[in-house]
């Protein structure tokens, strides 16, 4: 799979280098990247159950299934953007901190929902 904006390996698990994202997700944030018009530095792709253990991250995690990125954020400007350009492309699960935002897509979760680190 090639894609515009994002190396593969931009989404391995820093832990063991595995990478079980998801293609459609992957396509999906080549689109959501291009929308928004700025880089999107990815700082959690894919997760190993143990690594995501070590961060703390949520036995369910989206991450885990290859369904939830982490992208760095810069300006409250940024952080808008995501939101806006996420919704329009029927992304509906954001976590929002003070230095990334999450998204997934994982149906098996909560939908229409934004929480705060």
């Amino acid at each position: 799979m090639k894609l515009k904006h994002f190396k593969l390996d931009e989404f391995a698990c820093p832990c063991c280098g595995k990478n079980e994202m998801s293609e459609s997700f992957l396509i999906l944030l080549d689109r959501y990247r291009d929308m928004c018009g700025f880089p999107f530095k990815i700082t959690s792709g894919y997760r190993c159950e143990k690594h995501n253990k070590e961060v703390g991250g949520k036995p369910d995690s989206a991450h885990t299934k290859g369904l939830a990125v982490d992208i760095a954020v810069g300006s409250g400007n940024e952080r808008f953007d995501i939101v806006e350009v996420g919704l329009s492309l029927n992304i509906n699960r954001f976590g929002i901190a003070k230095n990334f935002i999450h998204i997934d897509v994982d149906l098996s979760k909560p939908q229409n929902v934004i929480w705060t680190y």
